[in-house]
């Protein structure tokens, strides 16, 4: 497991989800440098995944999402 100084909380947005949980960056780094380095996933750890209506559809000690449908990533909300 990451440091809790490399951890950041995020929530990210899809056309059909709400899914929160942690990405692991470099202390000091910006979601936004995270998001254009990244490959074709984004790795999260601890996740849950909601449905837009507010129905919880899973949790998971790791998720990867796609870039593709990733409409909104916000740093420590949750």
């Amino acid at each position: 497991m990451a440091d809790d100084d490399s951890r950041t909380k995020v929530t990210i947005l899809t056309a059909n989800y709400r899914i929160k949980g942690y990405i692991d960056m470099i202390e000091g780094a910006r979601v936004t440098d995270y998001f254009i380095e990244a490959k074709e996933f984004i790795a999260l750890t601890e996740a849950e995944v909601w449905e837009t209506g507010g129905r919880q559809v899973c949790v998971a000690p790791f998720l990867n999402i796609s870039r593709d449908h990733i409409q909104v990533i916000v740093p420590g909300a949750h």
